[in-house]
């Protein structure tokens, strides 16, 4: 049996939050993060962990791994969630709404200008050769942030077998099932840590919680919850153009969003074109591409979908719908687990869970690094030597040399628009 390893890091809520971080601060660091984070939602965990962890040290390893694990189990865009989690780690509500505004700004602020393009003139600048360039350089950042976590979680064979399980389904399971799988992991992840790393005589008593929600801030909470839960269901009788509706509509379904937005694109997509009829379904495909050589959550296509509807109010409200209520949701949930890890079963079931996420990094890393290339065979590959050398130089630079991402992305993105 392994010993659940009690981190000095248990310590940083208590000084990150005395520190009082600026705002100013926390906005300009998340705009260069939602500046950098090319690739999906991995992606931007990954800088997330580079800057605020490893450059920074404003959060720790083990509050990293506790907000992927909390996004993972609530709904909502899984990346902003986790950026969400960090802003309030370090000034409260005002640095989670900082950091989150922040972090989403340039990909909205990109996209809104290429949906404009897109709608008048029918036609983008093609970003392919520049994209295909990030790619695998971002495979090399997720892949360094697995294995830094790697070296603090995995202390055991038993932490080993949990990441390696985790790893294996979450790579071999069919996409129909993607959408059960987080969830599904971290529950049986947290069984096993529960069983095979409790230890009933340590209880934690280094952490000090933060105040407990008033019975007015969780009755306001769960009813704005249940309200936009009914209105998925039963949406009021208003115009389906307009941005009163834009807003509800995207509130509501970011409340059914689980599992990270490549699982939920299907589902949007049925809503937007085939229930409301606001995209044809070659617009909504071209959306979603746009989203994806974005910075940022690929959800930010939501930007795209609500400027078509009703321009830049459309667009506005959308986004705020898609991120804010799952955000609201992950903070309220970061508050009662505060108390929770206090206990030394939280900490064997987080230890479990902290393990399963390592594998997920690890298999997210290879995927962006599988789909960097056209085909996968040892031919395409040689032919491809470009986005290779960019992956091995990325990850040496990272590793070996300790680079920060704002020496990776533009020079890799800058390597592909040259040589591909």
């Amino acid at each position: 049996m392994s010993d659940v390893p009690i981190s000095k890091d248990l310590t940083a809520l208590q000084d990150i939050s005395e520190s009082k971080i600026s705002l100013g601060f926390l906005f300009l660091t998340f705009l260069k993060i939602g500046s950098l984070a090319f690739g999906g939602y991995m992606a931007l965990i990954s800088v997330i962990e580079n800057v605020m962890v490893k450059k920074h040290k404003l959060i720790s390893h083990q509050d990293m791994l506790d907000g992927v694990s909390l996004a993972n189990l609530l709904p909502g865009p899984i990346a902003v969630n986790v950026v969400a989690f960090t802003g309030y780690r370090v000034r409260g509500h005002l640095g989670a709404i900082v950091s989150t505004t922040a972090v989403i700004l340039p990909s909205f602020i990109l996209i809104l200008g290429l949906s404009y393009i897109y709608f008048n003139f029918g036609e983008v600048v093609n970003f392919k050769n520049i994209f295909s360039g990030f790619m695998p350089a971002v495979a090399a950042i997720v892949f360094s942030v697995a294995w830094r976590l790697g070296k603090k979680t995995l202390t055991g064979n038993i932490e080993y077998v949990i990441a390696i399980i985790a790893a294996t389904t979450l790579f071999f399971i069919p996409l129909a099932f993607k959408i059960y799988v987080p969830v599904s992991l971290m529950f049986f992840a947290g069984l096993a840590g529960y069983f095979l790393f409790n230890d009933k005589s340590k209880n934690l008593t280094t952490n000090k919680p933060l105040a407990k929600l008033s019975n007015k801030q969780r009755l306001v909470t769960i009813s704005l919850l249940l309200i936009l839960v009914f209105l998925w269901f039963y949406p009021l009788p208003i115009d389906k153009n307009s941005v009163l509706f834009l807003a509800i509509t995207f509130s509501s379904m970011s409340l059914m969003l689980f599992g990270g937005g490549y699982v939920f694109i299907p589902v949007i997509g049925s809503i937007v074109v085939l229930q409301n009829g606001w995209l044809t379904s070659q617009e909504f495909n071209d959306g979603i591409a746009l989203g994806q050589v974005t910075p940022g959550p690929i959800l930010i296509s939501a930007t795209f979908i609500g400027y078509k509807v009703a321009g830049f109010w459309g667009a506005l409200w959308s986004t705020i719908g898609i991120f804010a209520v799952p955000a609201i949701l992950m903070i309220v949930a970061s508050r009662w687990f505060d108390f929770l890890r206090q206990s030394s079963h939280t900490q064997a079931i987080m230890h479990g869970i902290h393990s399963a996420v390592i594998g997920m990094i690890a298999v997210a890393a290879f995927i962006i690094f599988k789909s960097s290339f056209p085909a996968w065979n040892i031919d395409e590959l040689l032919n491809s030597w470009p986005l290779i050398a960019i992956f091995i130089a990325s990850l040496i630079g990272l590793i070996k040399f300790n680079l920060d991402v704002i020496w990776i992305i533009p020079p890799a993105g800058l390597l592909g628009y040259l040589f591909l």
